[in-house]
């Protein structure tokens, strides 16, 4: 079952997003800033550099040294002062200016809505998907897709949801347990999870008609988890514990052997399940029908 929501009259954030620190542009491998703009570099080198220009050539000019060495004063004092004096000097001076650019960037990218997908048990009853929507609202975040699975007390649902950047993750759980949520978990996911579906299941069922052998591979894309290969194919790798949190899912064929996927962190839903199912049912009916003459 699918059905798309929003939230209604979503209450504003009470603070306004933080403006990234400039320390926050530099690289986490090497710790360098990124290269400002020549422009901005040339203004920057130019105002903390006129000044001691000015001032060595008001001291040197007033000296009676030859000519020849006021120049080769002028020239070793001058270059020393730059590099040593007054190119640090501006970097760390100027540096909030200098990166506006950058600064501005990052904070269009922070304040840019995030796609979250998120998970919780909700009783079966009148009003429970509203309760949950009003929390979401106060946090100023949008349903855009929901998926009904029921379970044992209840139903669970599966959303996509649309969150301010500043919103966490910590945020979104605390909102889902107010809302009445029962064992939230959230991911941080893309556009991906607002493909339908049911439209991605019949599109591998097409694949895997032309290609049987592809089940696997269809069924892991499918279910966007990982294949855990069996003994046969040589793995020395420890198998998952397959306990109740339900994220290994093993789907038995008769022509293939038991194919075993694993997602760590995000239980299997019974629609992907059934559907995993369905396709391996497709794959050996395929399998196994004469080859036309």
């Amino acid at each position: 079952m699918t059905r798309n929501a929003k939230g209604k009259n979503p209450a504003k954030t009470t603070g306004k997003a933080q403006s990234p620190a400039t320390s926050e542009l530099s690289c986490e491998v090497c710790g360098q800033m990124p290269e400002p703009t020549k422009a901005r570099l040339t203004l920057a080198n130019v105002a903390v550099m006129l000044p001691i220009e000015l001032l060595v050539h008001a001291a040197v000019v007033e000296t009676h040294l030859p000519y020849v060495a006021k120049v080769l004063v002028l020239t070793l004092t001058a270059t020393i002062l730059v590099i040593w004096v007054a190119e640090p000097s501006a970097a760390r001076m100027l540096r909030g200016w200098l990166h506006a650019p950058a600064l501005r960037h990052r904070k269009r990218l922070g304040a840019a809505p995030a796609l979250w997908r998120a998970r919780t048990v909700l009783k079966d009853k009148p009003g429970s998907l509203q309760k949950l929507t009003q929390a979401l609202a106060a946090l100023n975040t949008n349903i855009l897709s929901i998926h009904v699975h029921p379970v044992a007390g209840g139903v669970l649902d599966e959303f996509v949801l649309s969150a301010p950047g500043e919103v966490r993750e910590a945020e979104l759980l605390r909102a889902l347990r107010a809302g009445g949520g029962a064992d939230p978990h959230v991911w941080p996911t893309t556009a991906l999870a607002m493909a339908d579906g049911q439209t991605g299941a019949l599109s591998l069922a097409a694949r895997i008609a032309a290609s049987p052998e592809e089940l696997p591979l269809a069924v892991a894309e499918l279910l966007r988890a990982r294949i855990i290969p069996g003994p046969a194919a040589g793995n020395t790798e420890v198998p998952p514990q397959t306990g109740g949190d339900g994220t290994v899912l093993k789907i038995p064929t008769a022509w293939h052997g038991p194919i075993t996927f694993s997602r760590p962190g995000e239980p299997f839903t019974p629609a992907e399940s059934a559907r995993a199912h369905r396709l391996a049912e497709l794959a050996e009916i395929l399998a196994h029908r004469p080859a036309a003459r």
